[in-house]
């Protein structure tokens, strides 16, 4: 039987053939990999349809290839004159093993471990990186990217509800969730493909496997019936994180997910209970709410996204409501039961009184924890962390064991990608000899919310409970010009100020394009560029960017565009 190329990633009639996975004389099953091709839009695999023996192998590495071409003739198992293969002889067939030395060995393949490795090997290291599900970890396959192109097609479909404030009349609109998580998924999918594309291109090997210690420096990886024993001079530990589930009866309902499932959800249903209010259960409620269902948030603590400042935390808790979210804090959840007409029953206590809330559906947001399942620390001089919810580790990275690194949320530091990907890179440059320590204390982190919200540096909070003598500047979108003309006058940029080092050493943002305004607090604040510097840069007009200029200018005279 022939395989034909019958699709190219992007649209492209072309593409150059990369790494060839399979041989005459091959046994291969449907849906292996049996080649990958390298294209405009990165690298793309290139899947067999049927299962059989591989009779001829026509292009080779390097070759052009186009849309209808051959690449290989497989006999198929199931044309007449092949030969079955009996069942029975399943479980004797053993799978091949392979001792593997490598320079540096990464285990996990998300944005920390592949960042690492792509690092490494630019800097001469020789790689192995094992990985047992796809390459970009749970932040590409299952958090922030999947969650983001969700978030833009329920803004689109906000916004063409609400398109009559733009002077534009839409008599009918319907969200298609099928169409919506085909669009998601495409996403990710060439995201995948570009990272396999680029640890070919720097020849760092890829093991698919499952990966556990047996000692300090040596690992075991299963993949199926093989097994690659793997010794490495340097290790890094950058497997991630897992949902964290809490312990609520009636978590076992059909109508409750977790946000991995929700990624995947096509149902149409319209009211959902989202149990958590901190960066996830809050994307989450704009998403839904933006898509028409009746959302409602019932949060543990006193107020939502306890990571960010009270009055940013006030201001989205308002939109909220405005926008028909229903927020409930200070909220326990008890138990998830069933009414009858099989709905969600969501009972909770505030203040001794028990609530509760009827909805079709229930997504449960409370967080994650480090992922360690499985990898066999105990075989190790490996230590936890203080509280034993992840790896302890220095300031390079580097855990009880000095040749031995952990990264990303398995280190449980700062559960956000960035900071896992610059966590790779210090780990890397400590391993080569550098001077290099991670510092939290300049991060930016966005939450994508409607509006969004991000911040950088001390929030005015911890800077009032550290005693910090400081000055707190705030500039309204309400007026900016760009803000108003986008329909988006909601929220504000916050400068602090610490009057003792005459230094900004904190921002928030929420408000529009927050996650992209919130680089430029972070170059202000990690550069210390000074007041008198910023008054004197020119900012564009009419853009967003304004409202920062007049937050520096009320930390002194006052905002020119804004007076209380």
């Amino acid at each position: 039987m022939e395989i034909k190329l019958k699709t190219i990633t992007g649209n492209d009639k072309t593409a150059v053939v990369g790494k060839i996975n399979v041989a005459v004389g091959d046994q291969i099953e449907a849906g292996k990999t049996i080649l990958q091709l390298e294209t405009k839009k990165g690298n793309s695999p290139v899947k067999s349809e049927v299962s059989g023996l591989v009779e001829q192998v026509l292009v080779s590495e390097g070759q052009t290839v186009e849309i209808g071409q051959i690449l290989i003739n497989v006999k198929s198992d199931s044309s007449q004159d092949a030969k079955p293969k009996p069942d029975y002889f399943a479980g004797m067939i053993k799978g091949k093993k392979e001792d593997v030395n490598t320079e540096l060995l990464i285990i996990g393949g998300g944005p920390g471990g592949y960042v690492a490795a792509i690092y490494a090997s630019k800097n001469g290291k020789k790689v192995v990186l094992v990985e047992k599900n796809a390459m970009g970890g749970t932040c590409l396959n299952h958090g922030c990217i999947p969650t983001k192109a969700i978030v833009k097609s329920a803004e689109v479909f906000s916004h063409i509800k609400n398109a009559n404030d733009f002077g534009i009349e839409v008599k009918e609109a319907r969200a298609d969730m099928d169409k919506v998580i085909a669009r998601k998924n495409a996403i990710t999918g060439t995201l995948v493909s570009g990272i396999d594309y680029l640890m070919n291109k720097n020849e760092i090997r890829v093991i698919k496997g499952s990966a556990s210690f047996l000692e300090d420096g040596k690992v075991l990886v299963k993949s199926g019936k093989d097994e690659y024993t793997i010794e490495a001079e340097d290790t890094i530990i950058a497997t991630g994180s897992n949902v964290s589930t809490p312990k609520i009866p009636g978590m076992d309902n059909e109508f409750v997910m977790n946000s991995t499932q929700a990624l995947d959800c096509k149902e149409d249903f319209g009211s959902i209970t989202v149990i958590g209010g901190g960066v996830i259960g809050m994307e989450f409620a704009f998403i839904y709410s933006n898509f028409g269902m009746k959302v409602n948030v019932v949060e543990y603590f006193d107020r939502v996204l306890t990571m960010v400042d009270s009055d940013v935390s006030q201001e989205i808790c308002g939109i909220a409501k405005t926008r028909g979210i229903g927020i409930y804090t200070g909220s326990k959840v008890t138990r998830i039961g069933k009414d009858e007409n099989k709905k969600a029953v969501v009972f909770f206590e505030v203040d001794g009184e028990e609530k509760f809330i009827v909805s079709d559906k229930v997504l449960v947001a409370t967080g994650r924890e480090a992922n360690v399942a499985g990898l066999e620390l105990q075989n190790t001089q490996i230590a936890a962390n203080e509280n034993g919810r992840g790896i302890a580790v220095d300031a390079s990275m580097r855990t009880s064991v000095k040749n031995i690194y952990a990264i990303g949320d398995v280190n449980s530091k700062m559960q956000l990608a960035h900071v896992a990907s610059h966590e790779g890179i210090v780990a890397v440059d400590t391993i080569l000899g550098k001077k290099a320590d991670m510092d939290y204390s300049v991060v930016p982190n966005v939450i994508f919310t409607s509006p969004e919200i991000a911040n950088v540096g001390i929030t005015e909070d911890a800077a009032v409970k550290a005693g910090l003598n400081i000055k707190v500047s705030k500039f309204p979108f309400g007026a900016n010009g760009k803000a108003l003309t986008m329909g988006e006058p909601e929220g504000f940029v916050k400068l602090i100020k610490d009057m003792d080092s005459d230094k900004i050493i904190g921002g928030a943002i929420i408000g529009p394009e927050a996650s992209a305004l919130i680089s430029s607090l972070t170059i202000m604040i990690n550069s210390h560029i000074s007041e008198e510097e910023l008054i004197h840069t020119v900012f564009a007009h009419p853009t967003t960017g304004e409202a920062i200029h007049e937050a520096v200018l009320g930390l002194g005279i006052g905002a020119l565009h804004y007076h209380e």
